[in-house]
C-alpha cells in the first residue's frame, strides 16, 4: 500500500470546499450513528440505517446533500453499483468481478492518479429499492482506507421538493493519521461525489421534464 499519509494527499489541495466533520471517539466497539446526523431533520428510519459499529481506532462521519430532483431520478444514478464513476469522478473505471448486481456483488474500481490509492475491491451489502438505501464495504485493493463501510440513503426533502442524500461511513484511521485527519480526508471525497451527483441528477431531471412536456 502507498506510504503517503492521507494529510499530504494532493486531493486536499485540489478541492477547496468546507466540510462538516463528525468524529466518533470510542473507547470500545459501539453501535452508533454519526453525531452530525442527529442535528438534521431526517426520519428515524433513515437515522437507523446509518448506525455503524465503531471501533476504538475508527472514525465515523456523514455528509448530507440536497438535490433539486425527485428521489426516483437520483436513485436511478445511485443504485448503479456497476457504474459508480458516473458521479464519483475520482474513479476512472469499474469492473464487476462477481455477481449480477444484487447483494454480494463484488466490483473492482480503479482510482485516478495522484491519490494515495490505486484500486479497491468493494462488496455490495445493501440494495433496497423500496427504502432507497445502498451500502457497500471495501474488502480489498491497494489503498489506505481499511475496513471502510458506507451507507447512502435518499429521502424526500422536508418541503416535498427534491431529495436529501445522506452518506455515512466508518473507517480505520491509518497509522500516522488521527481520526480527525482521516474524517476530513474522506469527508472531502464524499462531499465532492455528492456535489457531482447533484449536478448530474438535476440535469437528468430537467431532461425528463422537457421530454414529458
Amino acid at each position: 500500500m502507498p506510504s503517503n499519509p492521507l494529510k499530504s494527499s494532493v486531493l486536499l489541495h485540489r478541492i477547496n470546499t468546507n466540510t462538516t466533520t463528525a468524529v466518533m471517539h470510542c473507547s470500545q466497539m459501539q453501535s452508533r450513528s454519526p453525531s452530525n446526523i442527529q442535528k438534521l431533520e431526517v426520519p428515524d428510519t433513515v437515522v437507523r440505517s446509518h448506525t455503524h459499529a465503531v471501533g476504538p481506532d475508527q472514525c465515523c462521519s456523514a455528509v448530507v446533500q440536497e438535490i433539486k430532483a425527485p428521489v426516483s431520478t437520483v436513485w436511478s444514478v445511485v443504485r448503479r453499483f456497476d457504474n459508480p464513476q458516473a458521479y464519483k469522478h475520482f474513479l476512472k473505471s469499474c469492473r464487476v468481478i462477481l455477481g449480477d448486481g444484487n447483494v454480494g456483488t463484488l466490483r473492482q474500481v480503479h482510482v485516478i492518479s495522484g491519490l494515495p490509492a490505486a484500486n479497491s475491491t468493494e462488496r455490495l451489502e445493501i440494495l433496497d429499492d423500496e427504502r432507497h438505501v445502498l451500502s457497500f464495504s471495501v474488502v480489498g485493493g491497494e489503498h489506505r482506507l481499511s475496513n471502510y463501510r458506507s451507507v447512502t440513503t435518499l429521502h424526500t426533502a422536508p418541503d416535498g421538493n427534491g431529495t436529501v442524500v445522506l452518506e455515512s461511513y466508518v473507517v480505520d484511521a491509518p497509522a500516522g493519521n488521527t481520526k480527525e485527519e482521516t474524517c476530513v480526508f474522506v469527508d472531502t471525497i464524499v462531499k465532492c461525489n455528492l456535489q457531482s451527483l447533484a449536478q448530474i441528477a438535476e440535469n437528468l431531471a430537467r431532461r425528463e421534464n422537457r421530454s414529458s412536456s
